[in-house]
């Protein structure tokens, strides 16, 4: 489980307040993702913006010392990142829902399967079947999106705030659970909601 060692490596360096406003907003995407389908994708595309930066910044501080010795930046580019993307994703909605799809399934092709090229390709062509049918199916598309995205950044969190917890024996089950419970809370919740 040597990927799970990676992700956990990546968010290891998360403050307390970090990871208690990365659980409440996953918990708020999560239960309330389509009816808040605008701040959703705000919240979502912050989150991948977020996270994609926190795995840039070893990058940017080998390839930038000031970055590196200044703990101001440290802090505000990843926020930089996350708001650059959820301002994207806050204004075009099926372009969203078709690149949080997308963005999901590459996520998961790098975490689980590695980084190259063919895996990638085969990532991407999944990843664009899948943003392909998001689009078709907007609605079902945007409540398991946002279950998945919030049950992921639910589960990092609380992993993370509680050390004890065994990652290898939890990460999935719990992301699995909480997304399968957060689709069904919005299935119910939004049955008369277009």
């Amino acid at each position: 489980m040597e990927y799970l060692e990676q992700i956990k490596a990546k968010f290891r360096g998360m403050e307390l307040y970090e990871l208690l406003i990365m659980a409440a907003l996953g918990l708020a995407v999560l239960l309330f993702g389509y009816r808040i389908k605008k701040i959703a994708f705000f919240i979502i595309w912050f989150l991948i913006g977020y996270n994609l930066m926190m795995f840039l910044m070893p990058m940017i501080n080998g390839a930038v010392p000031q970055i590196a010795g200044e703990q101001l930046y440290q802090i505000l580019l990843p926020i930089a990142g996350g708001l650059l993307l959820a301002l994207l994703g806050f204004s075009i909605e099926k372009i969203c829902v078709a690149g949080i799809c997308f963005f999901l399934v590459m996520l998961i092709t790098v975490q689980y399967f590695g980084t190259d090229i063919p895996t990638l390709a085969v990532g991407a062509i999944i990843g664009v079947v899948a943003a392909a049918a998001a689009t078709a199916m907007i609605k079902p598309a945007i409540i398991i999106a946002t279950a998945l995205a919030g049950g992921y950044a639910l589960t990092i969190a609380i992993l993370n705030i509680f050390p004890v917890l065994d990652w290898n024996i939890l990460y999935f089950p719990m992301i699995g659970a909480f997304a399968v419970l957060g689709a069904i809370f919005q299935f119910a919740t939004t049955k008369h909601v277009d």
